[in-house]
């Protein structure tokens, strides 16, 4: 195995691109109701980002006859990272692909390879900023977009939920161990086994969390991807917003685990869940402690107050759920 003079490092998650089996409903609900901007389409693709996010793009959405997560994309803090990476994965046997500059729009040369669950997912370091156009940029230099332009308008991307329906500690272990991921908090099982797990590079409770559940699908599933807004109005003006136009949610409520305010909504073109995120706390210590949870805390961890996240006989009751056939989005007016 190759010596590091320093081991590649993750900063941050990156985007996450979609695949949409309705690609119409898709576009009306990030960018019309959600109110993420349109930075370029490119070849199909198009590529969103919230008015707060500096890179190229946080989303991006293209057609196909199945709705599924492309990838899960994540920056490195240095360029040589990438190639880093890359021979310390494939050190360890995982298949490593490269991605050339500029095969994704924006972006620069990147690495894809599969969790042990067989998440996609995708490393990178150079990125494009464009500025917005001038009838929507911010007066302020250090934002993008003008703030709340249209729809519920949240600031940035914040973390992504995956889940498995085998062993959830091959992908924490993974996490820790390959990519760098600390354990924030936890649920154990009375056996001892870690059932989920909260998990950050950053100072944010987590950027990603992980959930095994035998009843899912697949080893591979999204539970939802989170965009950030600024405080709790924010997200009651968002359950306003999803009312006006006849998209039911869940929430808000706030979680135990990350102190977080939540709400819960299904895009309607591709059945992927996006969670509107505000407060929760940020980690500074170097010497965190991660909080331990028990499978009987579980319902006060998941729902300190408010509309249960896991409620019974309603349209979001699985952890993971499927596209809502039925649900048509209106047209903002």
């Amino acid at each position: 195995m190759k010596k590091f003079e320093q081991l590649p490092e993750i900063a941050k998650l990156g985007h996450v691109a979609l695949v949409s089996k309705d690609l119409d409903k898709s576009l009306v609900f990030f960018k019309e109701v959600i109110g993420l901007e349109e930075t370029e389409v490119v070849d199909g693709v198009h590529y969103l980002r919230a008015w707060g996010d500096f890179e190229h793009h946080t989303l991006s959405i293209a057609a196909g006859e199945e709705s599924r997560i492309d990838h899960i994309a994540w920056r490195t803090k240095r360029e040589e990272d990438v190639e880093s990476f890359a021979v310390l994965l494939e050190d360890a046997g995982v298949e490593v692909t490269r991605v050339a500059a500029g095969e994704e729009a924006g972006q620069g040369e990147a690495i894809r390879f599969q969790l042990p669950s067989g998440h996609p997912f995708e490393i990178y370091y150079k990125i494009e900023k464009p500025l917005a156009g001038e009838k929507r940029r911010a007066k302020l230099k250090n934002q993008v977009y003008k703030s709340w332009a249209k729809g519920v308008s949240p600031r940035r991307i914040d973390h992504v939920n995956i889940g498995t329906n085998g062993d959830p500690s091959a992908i924490i272990n993974f996490l820790a161990e390959k990519l760098g991921f600390k354990i924030r908090e936890y649920i154990k099982a009375p056996d001892d086994a870690v059932v989920a797990a909260w998990m950050s590079v950053t100072p944010l409770v987590h950027d990603i969390a992980v959930m095994g559940d035998p009843t899912l699908a697949s080893t591979q599933e999204l539970h939802h991807l989170a965009y950030w807004s600024d405080n709790a109005q924010d997200i009651l003006r968002a359950a306003d917003i999803l009312c006006e136009v006849d998209i039911k949610f869940v929430g808000p409520g706030k979680h135990g685990i990350s102190q977080a305010l939540y709400l819960y909504v299904i895009d309607p073109g591709s059945g992927v869940r996006v969670e509107l995120f505000s407060n929760s706390y940020l980690i500074f210590d170097p010497d965190w402690e991660p909080v331990e949870w028990t499978m009987d805390e579980m319902d006060f961890a998941f729902t300190y107050w408010g509309d249960q996240a896991n409620r019974p006989n309603s349209d979001q009751s699985t952890m993971f759920a499927g596209p809502l056939e039925d649900l048509v989005v209106k047209e903002p007016n």
